[in-house]
């Protein structure tokens, strides 16, 4: 008699998916490993069959206003549909040299890579279709989306070439991406969104005034949230800023504030856009993270 197959755990440390092998075969285990109820696809679009509503923001179509919840209620409020035909997904990966940054084996840039190919081949298993863009101050790569595996093949080979680039300009792209992508559909940013926040807030409402769903993945390491240096340190600036000679514990208190006031503002700045802001710690299991995220959505989704 056979022996039972050993169960797979839970979760695997970003470190375990390092030593899995190629980007393709991370994203099939993460992606496989999964347990999130899923039936259908969490990230819904407008079609024909009626599903529910949600409140209106300014940039959506005002041809799907729900006049008589507006009669009852004084509030603008949308017909949502659920998709009948496949919804395409750009993933839009920040390669500038900050996300080289790393406090232990997986750098900001490694994680961000698990975490676009595994929603990559989350997409094309569900029969959707996904696209990958790869920018610093510019785009550098693009993948356009297809719905076949071969694109999770393509697009794994393409983020397993990348490295650290110069200086980041997020903004820049969320523009260029809000004027080159025709159709509406889903853009996921993983960046650690080392930029202008007011650019990159503008960047977010030109995607969400075209009607794009919007999801920020908010990429840092666990010692810039949580800065545990001691002694005597240099801190060396990854994008050209120079360097900084100082004794952490001295500044520890206004840099944790000034972290908390940065990561607050992108926070609400997405919430007040209706897009989904995920703060990702590089520590914890990928696997762990896209499940917390999916499920939020499926029940978001539910309790409108």
């Amino acid at each position: 008699m056979a022996s039972p197959q050993p169960h797979r755990l839970r979760y695997l440390d970003p470190e375990t998916l390092q030593k899995i092998g190629p980007l393709e075969l991370v994203a099939r285990e993460v992606v496989e490993g999964l347990h999130v109820g899923m039936h259908k696809s969490p990230l819904k679009g407008f079609s024909t069959e009626f599903s529910h509503h949600r409140q209106y923001v300014p940039g959506d179509e005002t041809r799907h206003l729900d006049w008589r919840v507006y009669a009852r209620t004084e509030r603008y409020y949308l017909k949502l549909f659920e998709a009948e035909t496949n919804f395409t997904a750009n993933l839009l990966l920040d390669a500038s040299s900050s996300m080289h940054y790393t406090s232990h084996a997986v750098s900001k840039l490694e994680y961000a890579k698990f975490m676009a190919a595994s929603m990559a081949y989350l997409c094309v298993r569900q029969r959707d279709s996904a696209g990958l863009a790869i920018f610093d101050n510019a785009l550098r790569t693009y993948v356009e989306p297809k719905t076949t595996m071969g694109v999770v093949r393509t697009i794994a080979e393409e983020l397993e070439k990348v490295e650290g680039l110069p200086r980041t300009n997020v903004a820049a792209i969320l523009h260029e991406f809000a004027n080159r992508i025709p159709r509406r559909g889903f853009v996921m940013l993983f960046s650690d969104l080392f930029d202008h926040i007011e650019e990159f807030i503008q960047g977010i409402d030109h995607l969400r005034f075209k009607g794009h769903n919007i999801a920020v993945f908010h990429i840092l390491d666990p010692y810039e949230l949580k800065f545990p240096f001691d002694g005597s340190c240099k801190f060396i600036g990854l994008e050209l800023d120079g360097e900084v000679v100082t004794q952490p514990k001295r500044i520890r208190a206004a840099y944790l504030e000034e972290v908390r006031k940065f990561v607050q503002e992108i926070r609400s700045a997405c919430e007040r856009a209706h897009v989904d802001y995920v703060l990702v710690d590089t520590s914890r299991p990928v696997d762990a993270v896209l499940s917390a995220y999916l499920i939020g959505r499926i029940r978001s989704v539910h309790v409108r």
